[in-house]
Parts: C-alpha cells; structure tokens; sequence
C-alpha cells in the first residue's frame, strides 16, 4: 500500500514538499528513531541480563522466563533477583559463571538498595555565626552605666564598657545623638534606627524604642545593637573523614576553637558517622557560632549520581529508565488511541456524510448528545468499577476521541457526493459500499492526514495529565505524569520535574514539526509561504 501510495504522482509531489522542509523531515526522524529505540528497551536499560551461564548451562532470560528454582533449587517460581544471585557463593564459586547485563543494568520497576549508592563517607561540621546582640543604659554624659553582651563590639573580643563613655566604642552619628538628646530632654520621639560602624570596625545597628513624655526626664536612655553580617561572616563548612582530620583548606577557623570545646565537637563528628546528633554552640574568640554536623544519606528521591545520571524517584527506581519505558508506553497508546479514533470517526463520517438527510441529522443530535457526557466522570466510573488498565484507558478514550474528525470527514463526503465522477460511479451500478471505499474516501483523507500528528501529540499530553491526576495508567507502570506527581509531593527534586517535562515537552514539539511539515505539504498555499 505505501508504495502504490508513492507511485501515485500527487503522493509523490507532496512527500517531496514534506522532505524539503527539513525541521518536519528530521523531527519525523528523530521520534522514529526514539521510538524503535523505545521498543527495545528490555536491551537496553533492564535489570534482567541478556544471557547468564549457570552450571554449564545458557540461559536467556530477557526473552524466557525462569523461576527461581531453576538456579537455586529452593522451588520458589517467582523471578530471581538476577544480581542478587550474580553476587551468592554458588554463582562465585565457578569461574566459568557468568551474566551479561544490558548497557544500562537497571529496569523500571527496580528499586535501588541505598547501599549500591556512592556517598562521601564524611561529616561536614557546618559553622554559622550567630549575630551578636547587646544592650546598654547610658547616662547623659554617655557613659555606660550598665551593659549586657558587648562584647562583639569590641576588637579583642572581650572588654569592660561599664563606667566608659559610648564614644569610646561608637561613632555617634548627628541623627542618632539628636534621638538621645531628645529622649533625655523629655520629649516625644518614635522608634529610631541607624546603621553605624563600631571602632572595632563591625557593622551594628543602633535602634531606640519609642519615647512618651514622662512626668520627669529620664536618668537613663536604652540602647540597643545589633549586628549586621558581613561579607567574611557567613557560614564555614570543614569537611570530616574517618580519621576524624580537618580538610587542609578549611583548618583556620577550627585552629581557633578552644581546646576543650574542639575535643567534644570531635566527639559529635565521631558520633555522627553512626547516628544523627544534636546541634552545639560553640564560642570562638568571644563569638557565638552554631555547629550541626551533616553527612550526606541515601534518601529517596535522590538526586543525579553515578551510574543513574537523571537521579532516582521516590520510590527509589531509576528515572532514565522510567522515562524510556514511559515513553514507549505514551507513544504506543498515542498511536493506538489515535488510530482507534480516525477509524470510528471516518466510518461515522462517511456515513453520515455520504446518505446525508434524515440520517445525517438523527446522527448529528446523537453525537451531539455523546459528546455532552463529562469524560473524566465517565473515566472515573469505570475504573472504580474495573480497575485501572491500558486497554481500558484505551476504550474508555477512544469512544470519546472519535468524533471531532467525524465532523470533517462529513464535510469531506458532503462536498464529494455531489462530485461527477461520484455520479458516474452510481450510473454504473457501482455499490454504495463501493464508491464510499474506492471512490470518495481517498479523496477525503486529508483532514485525517494532516490531523494525525495534531492528534497524536493530544493523546500524550492527554495520556499525561490523566497520570498525573491519578486516574491513568495503574500503578507502578512508567509514566511520565506519575513523575510528574512525584514532583508535586517532593518540590526539592527539581530532577523529576525537570527531565520529565523536558521529555514531554520535546516529544510533543517534534510532533507539532511533523504536523506542521504535512499540513504544508498537503496545501501549495501553506507551502509557498513556508519556502
């Protein structure tokens, strides 16, 4: 068929249009290519090896299934965990022993054991500074008459402020002197704040409370400071190993830590290797740091690592296979839920279109009233009454999908009865069945056509969103929507929302492509503007 379609002159013309557009031709390529790469995928990303030689003896077991009981004798029937058994002492005990996996080892059904995941065995003590506070009641004259916590304002990191004048540590700035004055004349004045530098050189800032006028001016004025972190004051990460050793280029701030404290900070470290463990404060040249102590877990999802470079799921199952298999499956019910639809559609069509009066219109108000009927309700109710399926999704979609292209084919029909070779054809007894098959529906396919790409791309975004609701494909099938549910429970995982929309995104732009390309081709007008 797809030769004789070739050898038709027209046929030929626009295929030679679609090739010269070259984004449709290679986005035609590309998804070709994707997809038989796709139907091979138990060669190419699964945890089932390709061939195993066991006791002399081959198996296949990509293409065979084979108990348990064939390699261990222990009479179980269920599949074997094939690297399981690679790894026991009676696979290890002959050399002549071996499997050969595909280049991808791992299947989409598979969950990793956290152990087979390489993390860093290190705790990292994180270090961060605690901003300092401090309070001081001055007199008029600025001298401190009490203090609490001053000490970050000093240099040395230590001092005694009571009795001392304020200019001895602070700059007073005209704002900020104005505020106090104003305080201790017994005046009204609002909440005030300045930002200044200390002559130890730390950035505070320098806040007042509100003032109401009292019966008799006040003896003391409150100020209050707090420091503002500079650029050199963030976070310090030393990395730990077993050895309980500092990293050479993270060694100054922990060199300053007071002996004793630095003897039970490693102790903690020491700790953390086998447990979690508490955070501590730490005090380093008078100022306060918080200490917590990470090491680095498997925990699922878990982000891009060797040997799984899109990162693993919540369920720990590798995503790069999860997205080939859901691939496969997304484009296989594409493809199946289209076909489905354009055959329903075009034989509703050409019917109607074809006798026209009375049975076009009783038909028109049927499908007007199927069409009416909520799907995802439709949908609902028959998976809680069925389960969840691939064949069911399939039906329950495609009764519903058909009848947007029923209505061009109609209009196809309508406009080509009237046609005289249509005529000539009834003129000479030709039977009705006949004509709609040899004569009109040939002539009327090009809304099917040039719709196939268009309809394809719906039916997996469609495919998608229905995953994504939880009422799709059943669990654990590969799906890209599912991924995308699990990006919804783990925000942090930005690799589940990202390669699977990516993959979506790029499947249904290169079917658009290819879309775009045959409506071009399928109308001189379109093509003309593209050139």
């Amino acid at each position: 068929m797809p030769m004789r379609i070739l050898k038709n002159p027209v046929a030929r013309k626009r295929f030679a249009r679609f090739k010269s557009m070259r984004r449709a031709y290679m986005s035609l390529w590309i998804i070709g290519v994707l997809y038989g790469l796709s139907l091979m995928a138990e060669l190419i990303c699964n945890n089932v090896p390709l061939l195993v030689r066991y006791d002399g003896r081959f198996y296949f077991p990509v293409a065979v299934y084979y108990s348990e009981d064939v390699f261990t004798g222990s009479g179980r029937k269920t599949r074997p965990d094939y690297k399981t058994l690679m790894m026991s002492g009676a696979f290890q005990a002959s050399g002549k022993n071996y499997m050969f996996f595909p280049p991808f080892p791992y299947g989409p059904f598979e969950s990793m054991d956290p152990k087979t995941i390489p993390v860093p065995d290190a705790v990292t003590l994180i270090l961060t500074p605690e901003p300092g506070i401090g309070e001081m009641n001055i007199r008029p004259d600025l001298t401190i008459e009490r203090s609490r916590y001053p000490e970050f304002m000093a240099a040395n990191g230590t001092c005694d402020v009571n009795g001392k004048n304020l200019h001895a540590f602070l700059p007073l700035q005209d704002g900020l002197r104005k505020a106090i004055d104003r305080r201790f004349s017994n005046q009204d004045a609002p909440y005030s704040e300045f930002v200044m530098e200390t002559r130890s050189h730390k950035k505070v800032i320098v806040s007042l409370s509100t003032f109401r006028k009292r019966s008799q001016a006040p003896e003391t004025i409150r100020l209050t400071f707090r420091e503002v972190a500079g650029p050199g004051q963030g976070k310090t990460a030393i990395v730990f190993h077993r050895s309980l050793q500092p990293d050479a280029t993270e060694t100054t701030l922990w060199n300053q830590i007071p002996e004793d404290q630095a003897r039970y900070l490693s102790t903690l470290i020491a700790a953390r290797f086998d447990h979690p463990v508490d955070d501590y404060r730490v005090s380093i040249r008078g100022r306060q740091y918080a200490a917590s102590f990470m090491k680095e877990e498997v925990r699922f999802p878990y982000p891009p690592v060797k040997g799984h470079p899109l990162g693993i799921d919540g369920a720990g199952r590798d995503v790069l296979a999860r997205i080939l298999y859901g691939f496969r499956i997304s484009l296989t019910f594409g493809l199946m839920l289209v076909a489905c639809s354009m055959l329903i559609g075009v034989m509703a069509g050409a019917v109607q279109g074809f006798y026209a009066g009375k049975l076009d219109i009783t038909a028109q108000r049927l499908i007007e009233i199927w069409s009416a009927l909520p799907f995802l309700y439709v949908m609902i109710l028959m998976g809680s009454i069925y389960g969840r399926s691939f064949s069911l999704l399939l039906f329950c979609y495609g009764i519903f999908n058909w009848v947007g292209i029923s209505y061009y084919i109609r209009a196809e029909f309508l406009n080509l009865r009237k046609q005289p070779f249509v005529e000539a054809a009834r003129c000479m007894g030709v039977p009705s069945a006949r004509i709609i098959y040899r004569h009109i529906l040939p002539n009327a396919l090009v809304p099917v056509i040039t719709f196939f790409p268009f309809s394809l791309v719906g039916a997996i975004g469609s495919l998608a969103a229905l995953d994504y609701l939880g009422f799709g494909l059943p669990p654990p099938t590969p799906s890209w929507g599912e991924l995308l549910f699990q990006a919804q429970q783990y925000r942090w995982a930005w690799w589940l929302i990202l390669y699977p929309s990516l993959a979506l995104f790029g499947v249904m732009l290169l079917g658009v492509f290819v879309g775009e390309g045959i409506r071009n081709a399928y109308d001189p007008k379109q093509y003309q503007r593209f050139q």
